[in-house]
């Protein structure tokens, strides 16, 4: 009885269940596509991190595991300090800049041969290292999504470069341009954001880093091995309270549609639960219907919802192919549990006012 008065009284209104729905969808889409955008970005430039081939990463105090934040604050000379300690092979300055005209395109400044020597360098798609202060070298994603090629010019932090080569991804950054260029463009000469160390022997990494923090004792040293893991499981205010913000808008979003589609069902049907009170229905059968009517709008609105997300995941990874979307199964969760309690909080005034409603004038009702 119950599934045939739940879905004859969706039907009886197709424009405002499907309206309904559709709230519910971009509810979860929201969640799902903001939440797995952040995640897949952070998950992404850990991933190119690790990719760097260096065991050590080195930073100043107090500073951000994502290293899109870091600041220049370190002299190169620490550089030759860090080579001295024992069980260290090779090191090799970085100074990170962001390329904001375009996005969150993390920019790394490196000594071309140190840089190698840490990393066992690039595999060369096209062209070649730098000649000249004003090139710059990109990976293979990179040129894909921007169309360029080498001998092509881009503008990179309000200047000028030429591509010298492409390269493919994950070596930490998607581009890279001399060191002292990036020096002197932001006036941090002779300074660096991080170090890349590799190590003699990379199963010492804990004791070596021992080693540095006796040396160091206020600065980072990260195993880059353990650096996902970490950048996963850290937490960062900014990022927090943003997935907070638009968890919050959603759930807002979801609670006031739900709210009034529920609260106009029950409007027009005051002299139907009239009759319903009249053959016997209790308050909690007025009320069960409801919520269950809610509940059906809910659960459809989360299958195409996470059906939509996925879809909407694709097509940005297709427009803009730096970008990473990470829909994980944990939000999946959250964004459903989400749906449900903003259909839960939504109906709840409204069951509650049917169910209130004296049967005699609610047959009177016009």
């Amino acid at each position: 009885m119950y599934k045939k008065m739940i879905m004859a009284g969706l039907a009886a209104r197709p424009v405002r269940t499907t309206v309904s729905i559709l709230a519910v969808t971009l509810e979860v889409t929201l969640i799902l596509v903001v939440v797995g955008l952040t995640a897949g970005i952070s998950d992404e430039t850990a991933k190119r991190t690790e990719g760097v081939g260096a065991d050590i990463l080195f930073q100043p105090p107090n500073s951000s595991l994502l290293l899109a934040l870091s600041n220049s604050t370190m002299p190169v000379a620490l550089g030759d300090k860090i080579r001295e300690i024992d069980g260290v092979k090779a090191v090799v300055p970085i100074q990170t800049q962001v390329n904001s005209t375009s996005g969150l395109e993390v920019i790394y400044g490196i000594d071309f041969d140190k840089f190698n020597e840490v990393t066992g360098g690039f595999i060369w798609h096209k062209g070649g290292r730098f000649s000249a202060p004003d090139e710059v070298i990109v990976d293979d994603i990179y040129a894909l999504a921007r169309h360029v090629n080498v001998g092509d010019h881009v503008e990179l932090l309000n200047h000028k470069f030429k591509i010298a080569g492409i390269v493919e991804h994950g070596k930490g950054a998607r581009l890279f341009i001399p060191l002292q260029t990036a020096q002197g463009m932001t006036g941090a000469v002779n300074r660096a954001s991080l170090f890349y160390v590799k190590l003699k022997d990379p199963d010492q990494v804990h004791t070596v880093i021992e080693r540095m923090k006796q040396v160091f004792p206020t600065y980072g040293a990260i195993p880059l091995r353990e650096y996902a893991k970490l950048m996963m499981s850290t937490s960062m205010p900014a990022l927090d309270a943003f997935i907070e913000t638009v968890v919050f808008v959603a759930v807002c979003i979801g609670v006031l549609v739900i709210f009034l589609s529920m609260y106009t069902t029950i409007t027009e049907r005051t002299r139907e639960i009239g009759i319903l009170r009249s053959l016997g229905a209790s308050k909690q059968f007025i009320v069960g219907l409801i919520f269950q009517e809610s509940a059906v709008v809910c659960l459809t609105g989360i299958v195409t919802g996470i059906a939509a997300s996925f879809l909407m995941a694709r097509l940005v990874t297709l427009v803009f192919p730096t970008l990473t979307v990470l829909i994980t199964t944990g939000w999946i969760a959250k964004a459903s549990v989400f749906a449900l309690l903003s259909g839960i909080i939504g109906s709840l005034y409204p069951s509650l006012r049917a169910a209130a409603q004296d049967p005699v004038e609610a047959l009177a009702y016009e």
